[in-house]
């Protein structure tokens, strides 16, 4: 049975709403060691599973979402990782698992470069929403970004940069 497709773009309309997961942050995909270098910590097993970690000479880095509205209602999330400062690591851990965590505000830079915009390293804001989801970045002074969380983009902007990004380290 052929999938349903839309009426704007005619792409499939699975491939409207869906969940786009980096694995590490850009800087540390860029080092040959990636998240295994001497030192590092990942609050889970795997850099796929940790929602935090901290590399040496990178920094210190959250998970959170960043969700795209396409036209029409549609909506792609980024799971991406939030370069905080090292020193506020600890807070942000001890409050992970606790009942403090719906009150969790994060204050850093957008470590992966976001499909088709960049925006690597641009000040983002981000706050829980929901207790049981990693933080969602919901402003940011930097002026596209901000329009990247509040606009509605058109689906073959956003879907036609996924298709081609190449990206590693980047799934769904």
């Amino acid at each position: 049975m052929p999938a349903e497709t839309c009426s704007i773009c005619d792409r499939a309309l699975d491939l409207h709403n869906r969940h786009v997961r980096f694995t590490l942050p850009d800087p540390v995909v860029d080092t040959p060691a990636n998240e295994l270098a001497a030192g590092s910590w990942m609050s889970h097993a795997s850099a796929r599973e940790s929602v935090m970690m901290q590399v040496p000479n990178l920094g210190a880095f959250v998970r959170a979402l960043l969700p795209v509205a396409l036209q029409d209602g549609y909506r792609v999330t980024f799971g991406v990782w939030v370069g905080i400062h090292p020193a506020e690591l600890r807070s942000v851990f001890d409050a992970w698992w606790r009942p403090e965590y719906r009150d969790l505000r994060l204050t850093g830079r957008l470590a992966n470069a976001i499909p088709p915009w960049g925006l690597l390293a641009s000040p983002v804001d981000a706050e829980v929403h929901d207790d049981q989801h990693t933080p969602y970045c919901h402003r940011s002074d930097d002026p596209l970004l901000d329009r990247v969380l509040h606009d509605e983009w058109p689906h073959t902007l956003v879907l036609d940069a996924l298709t081609g990004s190449g990206r590693p380290g980047c799934g769904e």
